[in-house]
């Protein structure tokens, strides 16, 4: 099997909202997934993008991918803010997780970003187990989310 990581182009957009609606279901929650496609095209290849996404491709299918947008911290500067990452079930266990997540690691230093964040569901053992076997990987429990839905 042959793995590409390659930056996200907007053809891959009807792909990665499939494995979006995978991740929404593992996830347990299909019907939080609202964004329209449209919507999420424009925001990630329109004229002012707020996203971006590496894209995992095995013998020329997409079957995985990251995406995350730049934050601001007023303490520690810009951010990648890692929003998904996501491999097919069929897929994980193949080592694509941790190419995704190590192109992020390379696109934060040459960047020059002060670090990446990301959040990962208590529950999610699997996801919280592939997090520690990077050892400069932080679990702060002393945040809570909030959040304003419109």
């Amino acid at each position: 099997m042959s793995v590409i990581i390659r930056r996200a182009v907007k053809e891959d957009c009807a792909r990665m909202m499939e494995l979006i609606h995978e991740l929404a279901v593992y996830e347990k929650a299909p019907e939080q997934v609202t964004v329209d496609f449209d919507h999420f095209v424009q925001s990630g290849f329109g004229e002012t993008p707020v996203w971006w996404a590496f894209v995992a491709e095995a013998d020329g299918k997409v079957e995985g991918f990251a995406l995350w947008y730049i934050r601001y911290s007023t303490w520690k500067g810009q951010r990648l803010y890692l929003e998904d990452l996501l491999v097919t079930e069929q897929m994980r266990g193949k080592g694509i997780g941790k190419l995704l997540f190590d192109e992020l690691i390379e696109e934060c230093k040459t960047k020059n970003y002060s670090g990446m964040m990301w959040q990962v569901l208590d529950w999610n053992e699997p996801a919280i187990n592939f997090y520690k076997k990077y050892p400069y990987a932080k679990f702060d429990g002393e945040w809570m989310n909030c959040s304003i839905n419109f």
